[in-house]
């Protein structure tokens, strides 16, 4: 078993493209979710899936398994979705040691730019990058679930 512990923020500007170091193009979709579960499935540059399962309520911390799942199979499991499938491109930016993953979506979610920090140090707000904006931990509008079966946030309409 595997613990996510991770902080959201929203992106306040394109600073932080000089510093990317990988871009992956993700489709993901869930396939079940309720209160404190959920299941998906991740596509990454159309070359391999990932099923995963997250178990929790807390706001920062979950408990997250993932597994792989055959291309072909992944791409089949498309037709039982719930919601809207996802697209988003995932930037890799390092700064100050630590990775943060910065998630520019597409479609429908386009013009939402999120970033995440999965670590479980208790980073000061002085240590973190510039370009971050309001930090959107527990909101739950912000997580990927709440993206893909609910509104669109305002700030992406």
């Amino acid at each position: 078993m595997g613990k996510e512990v991770e902080r959201k923020f929203l992106v306040s500007s394109t600073a932080w493209r000089d510093l990317a170091e990988a871009a992956i193009r993700i489709r993901q979709f869930y396939l079940a979710a309720g209160p404190g579960r959920t299941v998906r499935i991740r596509i990454s540059d159309g070359v391999s899936a990932r099923l995963t399962l997250k178990f929790g309520s807390k706001v920062r911390e979950r408990d997250e398994y993932e597994y792989p799942v055959p291309l072909a199979e992944a791409e089949e499991m498309l037709a039982f979705a719930l919601g809207r499938v996802i697209e988003k491109t995932r930037h890799h930016v390092r700064h100050r040691g630590y990775l943060y993953e910065v998630d520019v979506f597409g479609g429908p979610l386009a013009g939402l730019v999120v970033a995440e920090l999965e670590t479980p140090d208790d980073v000061p707000d002085d240590l973190l990058p510039d370009w971050l904006g309001l930090e959107v931990t527990g909101e739950q509008k912000f997580y990927n679930a709440s993206l893909a079966l609910g509104g669109i946030p305002e700030i992406a309409a």
